[in-house]
């Protein structure tokens, strides 16, 4: 893979260290990408753990960086924070936008198999392979101590990533993520899209299905808005829950009365899970 350059947007001093956006021609994605990244105090001195953070629809690289509150803490612990784009952007492909369900905005953190999509939206080898690769390079990260996180369908995504890869992430967790996306209908509208009318296809990215294959080493993490109006059509916790008992996978999956889907409900517990990602990112 061809290592692009990489364009700083902006970048402005944040508790001690720096919040950047930056731009970059993505080989996987097939066009211009951009993603959000804070550096603690720390990462003057040397190199630090990365948190991924994956948005979920409609949302961007700004979205959690601006929303979720989680850069005081990240100075303290030192980590690195990185929040990607959720999709690739003006694709010009017919049907891309207009849909918030699908297509820009909603990429669903798969490599696409199906044309006109599986040109551009291949944001599965994007984040795990293409990003962390050209962060390495440009950033004191240390890629050995990397940790994923995501909200919705983000969530899915850190969740999914996670477990097709666990020797690349120490640690995982998830706000209201979709965790059977062949089986709900967020799922069942996009994924026949981007990877074709198998639903075998659609399970090398469902969490449910991929956790009875493969476990991850460590306890995953997710908390769930109770008040969240997508919980009982999209969501749905409690297939994991019951895979991941099935699988002998730890989870620590925790209820919140009252919380909906927003960043508040986020920002409300963002502290809990950066530091599930420190204790296991050192």
């Amino acid at each position: 893979m061809t290592m692009s350059a990489i364009e700083t947007i902006s970048e402005q001093a944040c508790f001690g260290g720096v919040q950047g956006f930056y731009r970059h021609a993505s080989e996987a994605c097939g066009g211009s990408m951009r993603f959000a990244v804070y550096q603690p105090p720390q990462a003057a001195n040397g190199s630090c753990p990365v948190l991924y953070f994956l948005a979920g629809l409609t949302c961007t690289e700004e979205t959690a960086t601006i929303k979720a509150g989680a850069q005081r803490l990240a100075a303290e612990l030192g980590l690195i924070l990185v929040m990607p784009d959720t999709s690739p952007r003006d694709t010009g492909i017919e049907g891309a936008t207009g849909d918030w369900e699908f297509g820009e905005g909603a990429g669903f953190y798969v490599d696409a198999t199906q044309a006109p999509w599986s040109k551009r939206f291949r944001m599965h080898s994007y984040v795990v392979d293409e990003l962390p690769a050209l962060l390495a390079s440009n950033f004191p990260i240390d890629p050995a101590r990397s940790g994923i996180c995501g909200h919705s369908m983000g969530g899915h995504g850190a969740l999914t990533i996670a477990l097709k890869h666990p020797q690349r992430y120490r640690s995982v967790s998830a706000f209201a993520p979709i965790v059977a996306p062949s089986q709900v209908p967020w799922g069942q509208k996009a994924l026949p899209c981007y990877l074709g009318d198998r639903p075998e296809a659609w399970v090398a990215y469902d969490a449910c299905e991929l956790v009875r294959q493969q476990t991850f080493p460590g306890t995953i993490l997710i908390d769930q808005g109770e008040a969240d109006r997508f919980l009982t059509e999209q969501l749905r916790p409690e297939l994991f829950d019951q895979a991941c008992a099935e699988a002998g996978q730890s989870l620590q999956l925790r209820r919140h009365a009252g919380y909906d889907h927003s960043y508040y409900f986020i920002a409300s517990f963002m502290d809990d899970h950066l530091r599930h990602h420190a204790r296991a990112l050192g």
